[in-house]
């Protein structure tokens, strides 16, 4: 008889504590477009303490498929950093004891609210917290990697990135590509021509978004979903922000437009930034997430998610006007 996930989970933190964990609350929270997460607290018989932990395991099929090794030694590896990042507890990296790769970490306090920058707060704290998310990004930019331990987690593609990071998307597109896509060709034979060389490395969060961060009123309290994180340009966290397919999640139209955030960005880092190159990793991203639909409707038609993304119109068009307006 095949063990539910409470018992594998009882059996896995038994092994890991030496001892019969009390496990209370075991609920699965939300879809999720990439992983199935639990969310459970753990409690200390001696004292009653209960520590609130989150599990994360890999679906059937998503958008993007990751690694759960690479995940937690990211955020063991973040643990001295100062970056609101979530506290790695245990991992599981094929599932022997969970059924699916999985990890688990402290479950941080907070609310997510993707469209928070724009939502029904006033412009003021509105434009505050666009502020705040643009500080948080240099922050993460800001990290010694190298002293971290990073380095032993990720190859430094020094001024390659851009190419690194095209190849990696193009390989994602072919394996999971159902069809003929022109629109995503002419990109890649655009984004080729054009790519710039990185003037330098950092961390790269590569899913920076008010989706990914919790907020205990107007306090950031973690910034989540690090699974697709590597070294490489800081432009490419840019770009991924400013993209036209992400603008109601970071921009304040009249308030907080594209400029006030690269100008925020600049004055905070200290950092200058190549307006061409940023054209470019724009392009990207929107190229990215074309990619992450295609992935996402392979993974529907093959069962392994109930969700049947798909590149849209709006999508393919999107991404051809951005060649079009950089040509």
């Amino acid at each position: 008889m095949t063990s539910t996930l409470d018992e594998q989970l009882h059996e896995f933190l038994s092994a890991q504590l030496g001892s019969v964990p009390k496990i209370v609350d075991l609920t699965r929270v939300g879809v999720g477009r990439s992983r199935e997460n639990w969310v459970f607290d753990l409690v200390d018989p001696a004292t009653g303490d209960r520590e609130p932990l989150i599990l994360r395991r890999d679906p059937e099929g998503g958008l993007v498929d990751t690694d759960r090794g690479t995940e937690f030694a990211v955020l063991r590896a973040l643990e001295p950093s100062g970056l609101p990042a979530p506290q790695a507890r245990w991992l599981d990296s094929e599932g022997q004891w969970l059924g699916k790769p999985s990890l688990i970490m402290r479950r941080e306090p907070g609310d997510c609210d993707y469209r928070v920058v724009n939502g029904d707060r006033p412009l003021a704290e509105r434009t505050r917290l666009a502020r705040r998310f643009c500080e948080l990004l240099a922050e993460v930019h800001s990290v010694d990697w190298r002293s971290t331990g990073l380095g032993a987690v990720f190859e430094d593609p020094g001024e390659q990135a851009a190419l690194a990071e095209l190849e990696r998307w193009d390989t994602v597109l072919r394996q999971d590509q159902l069809e003929a896509l022109p629109e995503v060709d002419l990109a890649l034979a655009w984004l080729r021509e054009h790519a710039p060389a990185s003037a330098r490395t950092v961390l790269v969060h590569a899913d920076f978004k008010p989706g990914n961060i919790l907020l205990q009123g107007d306090r950031v309290s973690a910034l989540l979903d690090w699974e697709l994180a590597h070294l490489g340009d800081p432009l490419e966290d840019l770009g991924w922000v400013v993209q036209p397919l992400r603008h109601r999640e970071h921009l304040i139209e009249g308030a907080w437009e594209r400029e006030d955030l690269v100008r925020h960005y600049r004055e905070t880092t200290g950092l200058d930034v190549d307006e061409t190159a940023l054209e470019w990793w724009v392009v990207f991203s929107t190229f990215k997430t074309v990619v992450m639909q295609v992935s996402g409707l392979r993974a529907f038609l093959d069962g392994r998610s109930d969700e049947p993304y798909r590149p849209t119109g709006r999508v393919l068009r999107t991404l051809l006007t951005a060649i079009a307006e950089r040509s």
